[in-house]
């Protein structure tokens, strides 16, 4: 017991210097010059919220095909949305009903998959409920809704091509 006490004290007034548990970043070395310089992103150069190719300090590079995600902005635009990310192709809808005496209504989650403008670059989820004994229970999901809905965005898509390589 006492050579374990021993070893103990001597270990701690040892000259061995051990790292911190809680390291503070002060023996870090930062480079201000670099700060604002762009790092290449994982999914190549993708494009800009202002138009542009690349990723000008200020610009946001979003890696969605442009004019599916126009579409389906354009396509769902009569359901209140509750979440837009345009960086990552999400457009999430409210419940939605037509009728606001209906005992039905809908929900739409969009997902813009890609940089290509393809049928399989749009991804769309149709959520039904309907209103039994005064309260809302899901009817599961609709997917000849969902594949209406995912045609009616590539249609519009084509659409804004067609309209902006006549300009």
């Amino acid at each position: 017991m006492i050579i374990c006490a021993a070893t103990l004290a001597l270990t701690g007034c040892s000259g061995v210097e051990r790292e911190a548990k809680y390291p503070t970043g002060s023996d870090r070395v930062f480079d201000q010059a670099n700060i604002y310089e762009d790092e290449p992103g994982i999914f190549g150069d993708g494009l800009s919220v202002l138009g542009n190719r690349g990723g000008q300090a200020g610009e946001h590079v979003i890696t969605v095909n442009s004019f599916l995600w126009r579409a389906a902005l354009d396509t769902v635009s009569f359901m209140p949305l509750t979440s837009v990310d345009p960086f990552g192709g999400v457009i999430l809808t409210d419940w939605y009903s037509a009728d606001p005496d209906s005992d039905e209504r809908f929900k739409l989650n969009v997902l813009v998959l890609g940089q290509a403008l393809r049928a399989d670059g749009i991804k769309v989820t149709v959520f039904r409920q309907t209103k039994r004994g005064g309260s809302w229970r899901d009817a599961g999901d609709d997917s000849t809704l969902s594949r209406q809905i995912e045609d009616a965005i590539l249609t519009r898509a084509r659409q804004i091509r067609v309209e902006q390589v006549a300009d």
